[in-house]
């Protein structure tokens, strides 16, 4: 099955291996995505500005790859505080009010202690 590699520019895919996301079949896979700007590789020190720019960065990625946030069938939040997670939800409630996908949290250290959220997702294009 042919294998489509996405990439947003950061650095970080090349410096570790890996694909902003990976489309497969009819299978969409966004990596673990953070709150950085790509583009200009900052982030905020705000909880929830780093939620929404997370969520850009997985909707720039889907739409690489062909697909949309209404294809999401899967997500996983992943923060070292879970105290903060409510701060997030009106921001995943903006963009996964009427998708409703599948959905995990949990709490671990992420790489860059600047790093509040990160957030992967699966979509199924139809």
């Amino acid at each position: 099955m042919k294998r489509t590699q996405i990439s947003s520019g950061s650095s970080f895919e090349e410096q570790i291996g890996y694909s902003r996301a990976l489309v497969t079949g009819p299978w969409v896979f966004v990596s673990g995505t953070t709150g950085f700007n790509y583009k200009t590789m900052t982030i905020s020190e705000d909880i929830v500005e780093q939620t929404e720019q997370c969520m850009n960065n997985i909707q720039q990625a889907l739409e690489d790859a062909g697909s949309k946030m209404a294809d999401v069938v899967r997500v996983m939040y992943i923060l070292p505080n879970t105290d903060e997670f409510p701060l997030c939800w009106p921001v995943l409630q903006k963009y996964f009010d009427k998708v409703r996908p599948a959905a995990t949290m949990i709490s671990a250290g992420l790489s860059d202690s600047r790093m509040k959220i990160e957030i992967q997702v699966t979509a199924l294009k139809e």
